[in-house]
């Protein structure tokens, strides 16, 4: 062997040495670590929300299934603001998940850092889950340069038999104080018996011994729109870009409804007789979560979650006043045949998925979505909870019962501690889909605490009442690229929520048609009422 022969075998015996050596390193690191690496990806997601990082669930995918670190970072404050902010100075990391918006897919789109993803869609041997998306909802979601920008999530697996939904909106009253009047609940089947119960209740007194809240409601969620439904005005879209309902051959849209005016008139005088909560206007979530709680309110307007239905949920008897909530139906007012729609069963997606074109962990993100839309009826409760046998499972079979297996799991989830919970799962069900084969608080297997299942009460009486209905093509008119709607949507919003205040809380009648007046001229001058709805007939003509 000739001198130069033995230093490439030495050279290669050595390199053989050190790829051994690496190899062993990165097994001990690994294992000394806790367990196998992981990929991983930060995911951004366009919502306030508890965020605990090393949650059961997340570390479930990490170490099991799918195999991935999912980072999380919620937004703070106004979603819209903290969205510019980060487009404008960088971007997001790796990938974000936002509920599906015009001005949201419009701001991604135009900052020019989001990934086109068609191609994925379109590969069933390394991305099953992607290519199972229905087409129509894809077909739907491409761009004018044909370009497909974000991964659809909260979908309807089936578009011909799609799941009704929750339907969460509607009127509450504390049985136990309605029993102190001396009024039953079919005395409030009427607007006036409503009136009536209200000035009652305003004389009865909490455990403190302070006078009751008679009404209230959480403006800063929407909730007035369970009274503008009350009085015959449809307030939901299907992703369309104002609500609208079809009257003859024409169309209505919502701010030139007479009974919009109605509503707020009926809540103007509700404020100024000291029957409605005058807090309604400025309320958070939280603080009005914390008057619902000690029993502060007789009556609520609005949606049963904005309540926090975890106040009885946790409840297995009359302990506290939460218990004591009941539904009641929409209260007659009079001209008024039946309640606008509240509720539009849309099955197309409710949430998007935009890729940063510069991520370095493409195949992480593309693997963790693949996972989560696997075409499963079961599949949010996997997404949400883990896979059936790791912290919870069937009780009798596969899309029958369900309850929690994992006694510390269960305690930590239903402990009404936020923090808690978190520790469990980051609640991601917004990242998976949905199907009306099987929906998994329907059919938990678990006959107490009893108040878990008033919920379940609630919404099956709720859907029943007239304010929910399918989407039609009306409901899905979207801003033009470049448009008007595109333009003053977000001023149109701006107009809104400074008048209902406004409307709300007039000192008179005098002040009150002022500030309708008022309202009307913001409509045109700030908002181009005129011009927003001729461009919406152009829109819908177009599809």
């Amino acid at each position: 062997m000739s001198l130069r022969q033995q230093k490439r075998r030495k050279l290669a015996l050595l390199s053989m040495a050190l790829l051994m050596f690496g190899i062993t390193a990165c097994s001990s690191s690994s294992t000394e670590s806790g367990g196998s690496s992981a990929d991983s990806f930060k995911l951004w997601l366009g919502w306030n929300a508890t965020i605990n990082n090393q949650s059961m669930v997340q570390t479930y995918w990490k170490e099991k299934e799918p195999g991935i670190d999912v980072r999380l970072e919620a937004t703070q404050g106004d979603v819209m603001t903290e969205l510019n902010l980060k487009l404008n100075t960088g971007g997001f990391d790796d990938a974000a998940l936002f509920s599906r918006s015009d001005v949201v897919t419009t701001a991604m789109t135009r900052s020019g850092t989001v990934l086109p993803l068609e191609q994925y869609f379109d590969m069933p041997d390394k991305y099953p889950g992607l290519a199972s998306i229905p087409k129509i909802y894809l077909d739907q979601m491409k761009a004018p340069d044909g370009h497909i920008y974000s991964i659809p999530t909260w979908f309807d697996q089936n578009p011909d038999d799609p799941w009704p939904g929750w339907a969460s909106y509607g009127w509450f009253v504390r049985t136990d104080v309605l029993e102190k009047t001396g009024m039953t609940i079919d005395d409030l089947k009427s607007l006036d018996g409503i009136e009536k119960f209200l000035g009652l209740a305003a004389k009865q007194k909490d455990a403190n011994g302070k006078l009751l809240i008679p009404l209230s409601f959480l403006s800063d969620a929407g909730d007035e729109n369970v009274i503008l439904s009350t009085f015959g005005v449809t307030v939901s879209t299907a992703g369309g870009v104002i609500p609208v309902e079809k009257q003859g051959d024409d169309y209505q849209f919502i701010y030139d409804n007479p009974q919009y005016k109605a509503a707020y008139q009926w809540m103007n005088n509700m404020f100024r007789e000291g029957l409605l909560d005058h807090e309604a206007i400025t309320d958070k979530k939280e603080r009005y979560k914390e008057k619902n709680k000690a029993g502060r309110v007789a009556m609520n307007a609005g949606g049963f979650f904005n309540m926090d239905a975890q106040l009885w949920e946790v409840l297995d008897g009359p302990t506290d006043p939460a218990w004591y909530y009941d539904v009641i139906s929409y209260p007659k007012v009079d001209n008024v045949s039946e309640i606008g729609a509240n509720q539009i069963i849309n099955p197309y997606p409710a949430n998007d998925v935009f890729i940063n074109k510069n991520t370095k962990n493409l195949d992480s993100i593309l693997a963790f979505f693949d996972y989560t839309l696997q075409p499963k009826p079961e599949q949010q409760q996997v997404v949400n909870e883990g896979p059936p046998g790791v912290f919870w499972d069937w009780v009798d079979k596969p899309l029958g019962k369900w309850v929690y297996s994992d006694v510390n799991y269960k305690a930590l989830h239903d402990s009404g501690d936020q923090a808690k919970k978190a520790s469990t799962t980051p609640e991601l069900y917004a990242a998976s889909s949905y199907s009306n084969d099987w929906y998994p608080w329907w059919n938990y297997g678990v006959t107490d605490p009893k108040g878990r299942f008033k919920t379940i009460e609630f919404t099956e009486k709720i859907g029943k009442m007239g304010g929910t209905r399918v989407a039609q093509n009306y409901d899905m008119v979207k801003a033009k690229p470049g448009g008007l709607w595109e333009k003053y949507l977000p001023e149109l919003d701006n107009v809104r929520k400074e008048y209902k205040a406004k409307l709300i809380m007039a000192k008179d009648d005098s002040q009150f048609e002022q500030a309708w007046s008022d309202f009307q001229a913001a409509l045109e001058k700030r908002a181009h009422w005129s011009e927003l709805k001729q461009e919406w007939h152009e829109e819908l003509q177009g599809n």
